[in-house]
């Protein structure tokens, strides 16, 4: 029994905690940065104010994690997000295809926990900074409510990935709020006053079929949606979650310090369109329906940018400009919404696209004048234009692994985070990002201690790609024009042959597209045409266009719209080979073609998608020559996913026993091995409220084993769903030969490796 008489004031327990890198903001960029510092053995504090992780992707808030793949609605191929963001996104389709956010929180906590150099403090919220001499931060006050004990976090390192930005806000670092004007950085896109300088913040809902009637009593502060929003007629019985996105209030007000006010009439918002749905009686469907969850914390989607060494601008994103020290990448448009939000009666939000994927330069990821801050997450050094496209959680977690891999370099080096902006410990970083999983567009990986570099690479087979099968074809009519993305090499283009089947005569438009930027996907440049006269009935279609091809690169065989014809496809899969659309993405503001408005700065142009599986079939093409572009090399060639070719071995359908060698001429000491496969880039992998049609990638090898050269198995792995397999031995293993068996993923997907990497 604990007994106190009272008297004088009492103090808090107070705990001191020391480490290597304190980061603070427990969403999905403080996650990540948090495992990947872990993992490179940094000592860390993850500070999170909530009770669970994940932020706005959390059951709190319930938005799906995307970035570069932005629902797979853009020319962004083969994008969606490497190291530690890609492990979380491909566990939680395994574990969680059904997008249930609550999995999704257990997973998260589970990755972290599973960490022992991360020392979570759940519930804690930083108030105070302090600082030494100069701009340099000491230490964070921060205070846990529920277990009623304040800390002391000490470090050399501090990573703000708030999202608000408390510690940059406390510790004086120079940060923006709201639009800068269109001279400032010549952006086009720069908003009036009109339009709005902020984008407001979100609540959603979820709704439950109960299978008998339910009654719905609103409460007295709901709002008459039918009196106060103009879209109120977008509202539906079937649409919940996520996909209410535009329901957004906060953009005129200060979207930090005026947070719970927003929240209350977004309050009045839900509330409000639950008795329209419920009770206005144009929703006969929703009568058994029941309001199951509304969301207690807004989803915010902007307030203070902190300013680094470099600000990210329109231009960088547009233009796709390069930067030598790139860390990380978007692809998101540029996605900017009226601050009114829901009761604007403007377009919810203006999203454009660029023809590609953008470089996010380091100078954008640490305070220029607080000397050991970086930063992470949505307050990353960018205009508001710049921020539309870089704001979004699978893009912010991915600069959030390059500011953990610098705060690794800066406690090895002893160095500030500027410091690792010099070019040998730029190359140094850029290098370990690679090695982690991350890619960066136009950067390759060298790696000297990669003991794969100096052996003799053999395989049992490399496919020699001539074209799909002909059984079971599947017969699609082209009502949209379809392509197939082709990885062609330099040299004479060979012939290629399709079956189609005509209703009557007509005319095919054919075409064959390559991209004006190099390993872009977007197919702006017109290599050859032919119109094809067909008669009825089915036929194979012969397509020899003459042409030389003066680099390696994607082409695309495009079949321009003909209502009078099917195009034959197959059930086969091949990494590095895939069908695209000129269709439309409404989800992305993608209507099949992106036509720019007079001045605004961004670039016209179709797009061409793919369709999402069990769709998403290659067209059943034939080649008088094979492609020999899937070949064994590939796994040692610093690019672990498709570019201007495939960059992935793949073995022959036919092989029944795949098998890479790797043979030393002198025996080598052999601690780890790392192989990354093939997950689909290219699929988004929506967290939450979207389904996912299979709970491993139809690319991914399942079952492999690995040999010494003297056959002794010294490794075996049975169900893997990852990409990259990391594989710390018991002890080193001493052999000339390292022999990787593998089973195909399946009957109608060949083996595939895109790394393969031994160190001692």
């Amino acid at each position: 029994m604990i007994y106190s008489k009272g008297g004088a004031s009492r103090t808090l327990k107070k705990e001191i905690i020391a480490a290597d890198l304190v980061v603070v903001g427990g969403g999905m960029s403080g996650v990540c940065a948090a495992i990947t510092a872990a993992r490179q053995g940094l000592r860390v504090i993850l500070v999170q104010d909530r009770s669970v992780l994940g932020g706005n992707a959390s059951s709190e808030v319930r938005l799906w994690i995307l970035g570069a793949t932005s629902h797979m609605g853009n020319n962004n191929r083969w994008s969606r997000e490497g190291g530690v963001i890609d492990e979380i996104l491909v566990e939680n389709v395994y574990r969680n295809p059904e997008g249930n956010a609550v999995i999704l929180d257990m997973i998260l906590l589970d990755k972290v926990k599973q960490e022992a150099n991360i020392r979570l403090l759940l519930n804690t919220s930083v108030y105070e900074v302090h600082k030494e001499a100069g701009d340099r931060i000491k230490s964070l006050s921060a205070f846990c409510s529920q277990n009623s004990t304040q800390y002391e976090l000490l470090s050399s390192l501090f990573c703000d990935a708030s999202g608000d930005g408390i510690v940059g806000f406390l510790s004086g670092a120079a940060f923006r709020m709201g639009a800068e004007p269109r001279q400032e950085f010549d952006e086009a896109m720069a908003p009036d006053t009109s339009y709005g300088e902020l984008l407001g913040h979100t609540l959603y809902f979820y709704t439950k079929d109960v299978g008998k009637a339910v009654s719905y009593t609103a409460p007295a502060f709901a709002m008459d949606v039918t009196k106060e929003i103009p879209r109120f007629k977008n509202f539906n019985a079937k649409e919940h979650g996520c996909k209410l996105w535009w329901v957004e209030y906060g953009g005129r007000l200060d979207t930090v310090h005026d947070t719970e006010e927003i929240k209350w009439e977004l309050w009045k918002i839900i509330y409000g369109v639950w008795d329209y749905i419920k009770n206005s009686g144009q929703f006969p469907e929703a009568d058994t329906l029941t309001l199951e969850w509304v969301g207690m914390v807004p989803g915010k989607r902007e307030s203070r940018r902190f300013e680094g060494d470099y600000i990210l601008t329109q231009k960088d994103v547009v233009e796709q400009r390069q930067h030598p020290d790139a860390v990380a990448y978007g692809g998101w448009s540029i996605d900017l919404h009226p601050a009114d939000g829901v009761f604007s009666d403007r377009q919810p939000c203006n999203q454009w696209h660029s023809k590609g994927v953008f470089h996010i330069p380091y100078r954008c990821l640490y305070s220029r004048n607080i000397e050991n801050l970086f930063l992470a997450g949505r307050l990353i050094s960018v205009s508001h234009v710049a921020f539309g496209a870089t704001r979004v959680m699978a893009t912010c977690a991915y600069v959030a692994q390059a500011v953990a891999m610098a705060a690794k370099l800066c406690v090895q080096q002893q160095l500030l985070p500027r410091e690792i902006g010099q070019p040998g410990y730029m190359k140094e970083l850029q290098k370990e990002l690679q090695r982690s999983g991350q890619y960066i567009p136009g950067f390759h990986l060298s790696d000297s201690s990669d003991l794969v570099q100096q052996a003799e690479l053999t395989s049992s087979s490399n496919l020699d790609f001539r074209g799909f099968s002909k059984e079971n074809m599947l017969w699609k009519p082209l009502t949209i024009a379809a392509a197939q993305l082709i990885p062609v090499t330099a040299g004479t283009l060979p012939i290629f042959f399709l079956d189609i089947e005509a209703t009557q005569t007509t005319v095919l438009d054919v075409e064959l597209r390559g991209s004006e930027r190099k390993a872009g996907f977007t197919p702006d440049r017109e290599l050859a045409k032919m119109q094809i006269r067909v008669k009825p009935g089915f036929q194979t279609i012969t397509l020899d266009f003459g042409l030389e091809i003066n680099e390696d690169q994607y082409i695309f065989l495009t079949f321009l719209q003909n209502e009078h014809v099917r195009l034959a496809y197959t059930h086969q899969r091949v990494s590095g080979l895939l069908s695209v659309f000129n269709g439309v993405n409404k989800a992305v503001s993608n209507n099949g073609k992106q036509v720019a408005l007079p001045g605004s700065g961004v670039d016209s142009f179709e797009f061409w998608t793919p369709q999402r599986r069990p769709e998403g079939h290659n067209l059943a093409i034939q080649l008088t020559a094979g492609l020999s572009v899937f070949g064994v090399e590939n796994v040692r060639n610093g690019i672990d996913r498709p570019t201007i070719r495939p960059n992935a071995w793949v073995a022959a359908p036919d092989d029944r026993q795949p098998v890479i060698s790797i043979k030393w001429k002198q025996k080598q000491r052999i601690r780890r091995i790392e192989i990354n496969f093939d997950t689909d880039w290219d699929h988004a992998m929506e967290s939450v409220l979207m389904t996912h049609p299979e709970t491993v990638m139809p690319f991914c090898v399942r079952n492999y084993t690995i040999e010494d050269g003297n056959g002794k198995i010294i490794y075996t792995q049975q169900g893997n769903f990852q990409t990259r397999n990391v594989i710390e031995l018991p002890e080193s293993c001493v052999t000339d030969q390292l022999i990787i068996a593998l089973e195909h993923p399946s009957a109608e997907v060949p083996a595939a490796i895109f790394a393969i990497r031994c160190y001692a």
